[in-house]
């Protein structure tokens, strides 16, 4: 594994690891991973290591993106500020080129849906889709007035990618049937809305799987998310054929 660091702000939080798969010097494309945690700062970018490693053993280049977050660092829209200059970031940076999909989970949902306008395609593992609605019922523990605090109505909106539609980039959305921390009905509702938006998007629902479940390489999902990325691939090559095999991630530029 070949990996090189990137700093796209000045807070310590505002960095990316990058990730070249061994043994090549080209990649099927750039997964871009965003994590979750409800915007607490005790959860890291270290959640997506298992997916990190997976996706390098597939062929992808990976860029597992930190950002600010908890409510004693940063406010809101800093989280989406982040991410979506991350992704400009990247898109800049020697690993630009050929496909980029960003992979985000629950909160990392949530913001990876909010900057699709800036990838080729985004995966939503169980993600937050309605602020308002996250925060009447009282999902993650309280999590959205604890981050949030009193905010107004519009702020609440404008952090909600089900007010975002339509959406530009193909979305896949993963959730399981079992989630407690985000139900799936928030997922139905919002793939729902996308489609009455004109949205290229599509749902697949898991019947034993939880929350944290989605984030596991090993489980039964994660074979239909890593063909939809491949189709995928395959979309943006044959639609841009000067950016099939690309290189990307080569070991030779990072030592």
């Amino acid at each position: 594994m070949n990996r090189h660091d990137i700093t796209y702000g000045p807070e310590p939080d505002q960095h990316i690891q990058c990730h070249a798969p061994s043994g090549t010097t080209t990649s099927k494309g750039l997964a871009i991973l965003v994590h979750g945690g409800y915007w607490r700062s005790r959860f890291t970018a270290s959640l997506m290591d298992a997916m990190v490693s997976d996706l390098l053993d597939g062929g992808w280049a990976v860029a597992n993106v930190e950002y600010r977050r908890g409510s004693e660092n940063s406010t809101w829209p800093e989280p989406a500020e982040d991410v979506a200059l991350a992704i400009e970031t990247l898109a800049n940076s020697q690993w630009a080129g050929g496909p980029r999909i960003a992979i985000g989970h629950s909160v990392g949902g949530q913001l990876a849906l909010l900057a699709n306008a800036g990838v080729d395609a985004v995966v939503a593992l169980a993600p937050l889709t309605d602020i308002t609605r996250t925060r009447a019922e009282g999902l993650g523990d309280g999590a959205v007035s604890e981050y949030f605090g009193n905010a107004e109505p519009a702020t609440y909106r404008g952090a909600s990618p089900i007010h975002q539609l339509p959406l530009t980039a193909p979305v896949l959305v993963v959730h399981g049937v079992q989630d407690d921390r985000v139900p799936v009905e928030h997922s139905r509702d919002f793939v729902a809305a996308a489609l009455a938006a004109r949205s290229e998007i599509e749902i697949q629902e898991h019947a034993a799987m939880d929350h944290i479940g989605a984030i596991d390489p090993k489980l039964g999902h994660w074979a239909g998310v890593l063909e939809w990325m491949d189709a995928r691939t395959r979309a943006c090559n044959s639609a841009n054929p000067a950016a099939s095999g690309n290189s990307r991630g080569q070991a030779a530029a990072f030592v």
